[in-house]
């Protein structure tokens, strides 16, 4: 028989998806939770491609028709009873919520993923999202996103790890349960494991996955210190479950501090979703963007604020220049590290455009805390040379990603206000502490 090709396409939102129980309507699987689903075949039984075929369901099933992309999983084959699927895994990420869902669906819910191993899903969900869930190589060779976002999906591999294990220390309890009572043992139920140290190796391998981003390995290191007393695979999950909730909550509350310090006509410079919350929540009338090379992250945040205000786009070379021309009244970044001196490393254009400013248009750096770092390493990523000359000439190359702005050049504001260079050392030692969890 041959495998009929299908769809699973989980919708994230932040670190939750979206999970449709199907109603008693449909014909295979009544009352069961899964993605959105359906089959790659058309109505009339014409084959699609499998991610058109997505994103027509996500229409169909759940009203969505503006979601992104995020990773095509490596198809797989299963069979069920009368039933053979081959099953083509997608994961979208959307800005909201809002989803209109037909009359397949009973009720839907937004859930973290770990609530599939929980539920009665249809079959191989659990295996669907595995093709497609975050990765510690996510978090190593995403160079498309900022170093809060990767934080979040670094913590997201820690807990579906942590998942797995606690699902599998699960499965071998009833086993061993089963076994003791057939030896006429009662049995103690005790499901404890030693997977801590498995998941200890997942922790370590997400703290070397990006070394110049501290806001990773803070965030990895405080859930695994709040676990560290009990040291089991639920201690993990809760412990990065609630790394998660705070991540976003810190992260928004900088962002509203920020704005109660801008005004109406403010500047930017590469992409951080942070400074973009706080742009949203100041409102201003113009803002002044650098493209922001080699990425030209600044080009895409450009276009995310052109229908909200007035929005010029300069190079980088004109930026402090255009600073004073267009007297812009501050000049807001984010930060992908935070030295424990008070020194920014942020994307390269950040020093350069933040001591050109003139002294009426002060620099505020807008981070949560948890990008401050235990040490003065510095990694400037060096991009490939041939990004900025490709010829024969015996021409040396510097192409950094980073560049780092003295603390007296800016103001950092984190979900706790404004951060002096005393209360950067502060939260320094803190940060220190967490990173002990492997020598308790």
């Amino acid at each position: 028989m041959d495998a009929t090709p299908v769809v699973t396409c989980f919708l994230r939102h932040r670190s939750d998806v979206l999970l449709l129980r199907r109603s008693d309507e449909v014909g295979s699987y009544p009352g069961r939770w899964g993605g959105v689903a359906g089959h790659v075949a058309d109505d009339e039984g014409r084959d699609r491609d499998p991610e058109a075929a997505a994103r027509a369901e996500l229409g169909e099933e759940a009203g969505v028709d503006d979601a992104t992309l995020v990773r095509a999983g490596e198809p797989f084959e299963f069979a069920d009873g009368d039933y053979r699927w081959r099953v083509h895994p997608f994961l979208f990420e959307v800005d909201d919520r809002a989803v209109e869902t037909h009359w397949e669906t009973a009720e839907h819910e937004w859930v973290p993923p770990t609530a599939i191993r929980r539920r009665e899903t249809v079959p191989a969900l659990w295996t669907s999202y595995d093709r497609v869930r975050p990765r510690v190589a996510t978090v190593r060779e995403d160079r498309e996103h900022g170093s809060s976002w990767l934080s979040v999906r670094a913590l997201e591999v820690l807990r579906d790890e942590a998942a797995a294990a606690v699902e599998g220390r699960k499965r071998e309890a009833e086993t061993t349960e089963r076994e003791r009572v057939a030896d006429g043992d009662g049995g103690s139920g005790d499901a404890d494991g030693t997977s801590w140290d498995g998941l200890a190796a997942v922790a370590a391998a997400l703290l070397d996955a990006r070394p110049s981003m501290a806001v990773v390995a803070n965030r990895v290191n405080q859930a695994m210190y709040e676990a560290g007393d009990e040291r089991t695979p639920a201690a993990v999950e809760r412990a990065a479950s609630d790394g998660i909730d705070r991540a976003y909550a810190a992260d928004e509350r900088a962002a509203a501090a920020a704005a109660e310090q801008l005004p109406d006509r403010v500047a930017t410079l590469s992409r951080s979703g942070t400074v973009r919350r706080a742009l949203a929540a100041a409102d201003p009338d113009a803002v002044l963007v650098a493209e922001s090379r080699p990425g030209r992250e600044g080009v895409g945040v450009a276009e995310s604020l052109a229908g909200d205000c007035e929005v010029t786009l300069t190079t980088d070379a004109a930026f402090p220049a255009e600073l004073a021309r267009r007297e812009a009244g501050a000049l807001v970044v984010g930060a992908d590290r935070l030295l424990p001196d008070g020194r920014v490393v942020n994307k390269v254009g950040t020093r350069a455009a933040a001591l050109a400013a003139p002294a009426a248009c002060p620099c505020y750096v807008v981070t949560a805390s948890a990008k401050v770092a235990t040490d003065e390493r510095i990694d400037r990523e060096e991009r490939d040379p041939a990004e900025v000359y490709d010829g024969d000439a015996p021409v040396s190359v510097a192409n950094p990603t980073f560049d780092v702005t003295p603390a007296e050049a800016v103001t950092v504001v984190t979900e706790d206000g404004p951060l002096d260079a005393a209360g950067v050392g502060a939260v320094a030692e803190r940060h220190r502490e967490w990173a002990q969890w492997r020598e308790r």
